[in-house]
């Protein structure tokens, strides 16, 4: 049991790294040539085929060695307007806002950004899944709002700070927030690896009509084929394997390791720097996202989701 959940935290960290060298690895395409919204479609589209590789791996296993009930590999029609919808909102929208936040403002600032999440599931569960809005979670939106003013007045070497940079990652932020009635609901019923293998390309083709391709060198491809692996295929799968072992409450207070980790590796790659009061902000934020996954902790039951990816 205990060996158990040391390596849900394994996992976790794992797939925290992975989602934090996003920005930093994107800078490497961006500074080739490439596009923020190209580098978003690289990411949904090889993704995308590497998840529907990994779902037939799934259903070749099934077929070989049927055991046990399993979470549905092949979408039934009724819900395929509800993934077809989560392509265009969580992976077009957010991949493509997320890249935008990392072009305008720097990795580091993008991926603080990402984690006011928290802040608008808080005020999406109370608006529309009548969930109480605690002094907790007050607490929690109080603490983001604070957090994105005083990044507001941060920044030094290698972070701009403009009202897009800051716009695209809030938005980044508020789309990624929609993964949580999503998932409540489609995760639990389907393989994650099967909704990916639908939603990415769908993503990947509504981003296409926006992008002019451009010919690209090998240090581009490299970054766009490690985001792919790295920060989307392997990140999905070690967080899933994290869930195996964790209440997933606890595995995302871990996985606010994620902009640290992002902040770190723009400072150590791209001279980032967000100043005394963007990482006070960052810190609050941060604060925020733990606030919330521990409310999520008491809450919950204890149990263990267990995804097969």
């Amino acid at each position: 049991m205990r060996s158990s959940r040391v390596s849900g935290y394994v996992f976790t960290v794992i797939a925290a790294t992975c989602w934090g060298l996003l920005g930093p690895v994107a800078r490497v395409a961006f500074a080739e040539g490439v596009s923020a919204l190209e580098v978003a479609f690289w990411r949904a589209a090889l993704g995308g085929g590497l998840f529907a590789v990994h779902v037939l791996a799934l259903a070749y296993g099934r077929r070989i060695a049927p055991s046990g009930a399993h979470r549905r590999l092949q979408i039934h029609r009724a819900d395929m307007p509800a993934i077809v919808a989560f392509g265009v909102i969580g992976v077009a929208l957010f991949y493509g806002a997320y890249q935008l936040a990392v072009q305008a403002g720097g990795a580091a600032l993008a991926s603080v950004l990402l984690y006011t999440a928290p802040a608008w599931v808080a005020g999406m569960g109370a608006a529309f899944l009548n969930e109480p809005l605690t002094r907790r979670k007050q607490v929690a939106v109080a603490l983001t709002l604070g957090g994105v003013a005083a990044i507001a007045l941060g920044g030094t070497a290698g972070v701009t700070l403009t009202v897009l940079g800051i716009a695209w990652g809030l938005t980044s932020g508020l789309v990624y927030a929609s993964y949580y009635p999503f998932g409540i609901y489609y995760f639990e019923r389907y393989v994650p690896a099967a909704v990916f293998a639908v939603a990415l390309p769908v993503g990947a083709v509504l981003l296409a009509p926006w992008i002019a391709f451009t010919t690209k060198s090998a240090a581009a491809w490299t970054a766009l084929i490690a985001i792919a692996v790295v920060s989307t295929y392997g990140a999905y799968l070690a967080y899933g394997a994290a869930l195996q072992r964790l209440p997933a409450s606890r595995a995302s207070i871990v996985a606010t390791l994620e902009p640290v980790v992002a902040a770190v590796a723009a400072g150590i790659w791209w001279d980032e720097d967000l100043g005394l009061w963007g990482y006070a902000g960052a810190l609050l934020i941060v604060a925020a996202g733990v606030i919330t996954a521990r409310e999520g902790e008491q809450n919950s039951d204890g149990k263990r989701t267990e995804p097969e990816m």
